[in-house]
């Protein structure tokens, strides 16, 4: 088997070009006839009477399941064999069928997922917090779910690059940057990152030099003799920029080689044995042969960095890691909350963020409002562990939909405001929980309460489960459209393409990768 071949292997996407396409269609076909589920909000469970927009043959045979029944009965796609407390009516039978095969499969083959109950992948069975796979110094200030993703992700980045024969690697929304330091120091790659927080950039720098500093006490210790500093292709450079979804390929080029860059280097100006000004990319250089990365590139930077890698001749090969699909812009949406508003004042269809294809973009409702996108980046599996678990953090949900109630009661001009989270809320009883809530929408804490009315709300606790677990069910549905459309989009523009869940789904929910790379001619 070929080299190539055994990445391709890895994936568990294998349709033909006219496959995507059909089903894309059948994905939008099947998600208009449930808008009423994927564009809901649950905070409104009571005030738009949520329950009863179900079908009635529904309503009989799920209000009385339990926790793990809905688990079992509903969100686990791989349950053999089930035993249902009801018969269910055809159509919620056909319902759940559909929405589990026409979302793409999330197990990992590099990493298979345990289907009864959560699992950290293999690397952390001798250690909950350390992979195995990683070297102490690159755990550092890294969380286990992070250390997971930069190893998997370098790793498969590092094999692009010997493929294409390419020299460069750009991170792009780099962070503090976990991965560029993986695939620099530790995978010897040339790699340059962009972030456009500047407090990043100087956090990332910070955390390079503390790096570089404990290689060199591993190397004087094994060696026992001093280290030279490291060869200038394996030091990072890093570049403080916004990557603006609306420039050309050639401005973002020239932003890589002329942006501010920390140190004029890699490092800062006061550690001189640790600058490396060889790796800088100086005003006029020609870059060629790059690979662009993105480790969960939030809204349109994901459609932004597949744009350059069709468009921009230097770039031989992508992987891009999406999430935050909600802040994507679109054609209904072009300013969704959260995103800076630089879009022209007359965008072209194909400027968005959604649709990308022309195919999509040609399939009647097609559309997809903020709520279903934003329901798609919620964690199926960690959901289905609380159910499992009868977790009491379920009642989160119920409980600021009955807030809901009371605010909307006293100003209905605060229709889903924001109160974001309150910390331990599940541990609350509703009164301690409704304090802290209206106050943080300028409502009295002390605002009446019917307490009958509340009681009978709060009773129905598991039927806002169920709504949001028949929701939920959808989300995967939503983020296989998003990540086809884009997939499409590829192909239409005579690139191969393939989506790899290459991380585990119970511990990195976000854990597709698009991977395409362009056939010399």
């Amino acid at each position: 088997m070929k080299q190539e071949d055994k990445m391709w292997e890895t994936s568990n996407l294998s349709l033909s070009a006219e496959e995507q396409k059909e089903l894309a269609k059948r994905i939008i076909c099947f998600l208009s006839q449930y808008r009423y589920l994927s564009e809901s909000y649950i905070i409104e469970f009571f005030t738009e009477d949520l329950w009863h927009k179900l079908p009635i043959s529904w309503q009989s045979v799920l209000q009385h399941l339990t926790y793990p029944q809905i688990a079992e009965l509903l969100l686990d796609a791989g349950h053999g064999h089930r035993r249902y407390p009801h018969v269910w009516p055809l159509s919620l039978l056909a319902f759940r069928a559909s929405a589990h095969s026409l979302a793409f499969p999330r197990s990992s083959r590099r990493s298979p997922s345990c289907t009864d109950g959560p699992a950290k992948p293999k690397e952390f069975q001798e250690n909950l917090n350390q992979s195995s796979l990683l070297a102490h110094a690159f755990r550092k200030h890294v969380k286990p779910k992070k250390q997971h993703e930069i190893h998997e992700l370098g790793m498969l980045v590092k094999e692009l690059c010997e493929w294409t024969e390419c020299n460069r690697v750009v991170d792009v929304g780099s962070g503090q940057g976990h991965l560029t330091r993986f695939l620099s120091f530790g995978l010897g790659l040339s790699v340059t990152a962009i972030e456009a927080d500047p407090a990043l950039v100087a956090m990332a720098t910070k955390f390079d030099e503390q790096l570089l500093c404990a290689l060199d006490k591993e190397r004087r210790k094994k060696q026992k003799c001093s280290s030279d500093p490291p060869s200038s292709e394996s030091c990072p450079r890093h570049v403080t920029g916004w990557v603006d979804p609306k420039a050309s390929w050639e401005s973002f080029m020239q932003q890589l080689g002329t942006g501010h860059a920390v140190g004029e280097g890699p490092f800062s100006p006061h550690n001189k044995r640790l600058r490396c000004p060889e790796a800088a990319v100086r005003e006029g250089d020609v870059w060629e042969n790059l690979v662009l990365t993105g480790l969960h590139a939030c809204g349109d930077l994901s459609p932004t960095l597949l744009r350059h890698f069709v468009k921009c001749p230097h770039v031989r090969a992508i992987t891009s890691v999406a999430c935050c699909y909600m802040k994507l812009t679109t054609k209904e949406q072009p300013f969704p909350p959260g995103v800076l508003g630089l879009s022209p004042p007359n965008p072209e269809p194909c400027d968005f963020g959604y649709p990308m294809s022309a195919h999509v973009r040609g399939l009647a409702g097609h559309q997809l409002p903020y709520k279903a996108r934003e329901a798609a980046c919620h964690a199926m599996e960690d959901y289905v562990e609380r159910l499992r678990e009868e977790s009491p953090l379920l009642r989160t949900h119920c409980y600021r939909a009955a807030l809901e109630v009371f605010i909307t009661d006293s100003r209905p001009d605060l229709r889903r405001a924001g109160i974001q989270t309150v910390k331990k809320a599940h541990l609350l009883t509703f009164n301690e929980y409704a304090r802290l809530g209206l106050a943080r929408v300028g409502l009295p804490p002390s605002l009446p309460l019917d307490e009958d009315r509340l009681e009978a709300m709060l009773a129905q606790q598991g039927r806002v489960v169920v709504v949001f677990s028949l929701a939920l069910l959808l989300a995967p549905v939503v983020e296989t459209l998003v990540l086809l459309d884009r997939i499409i989009y590829l192909q239409e523009n005579g690139v191969r393409s393939q989506l790899i869940p290459l991380f585990d789904p119970n511990f990195s929910p976000r854990n597709f990768v698009l991977v395409a790379r362009k056939i010399p001619e």
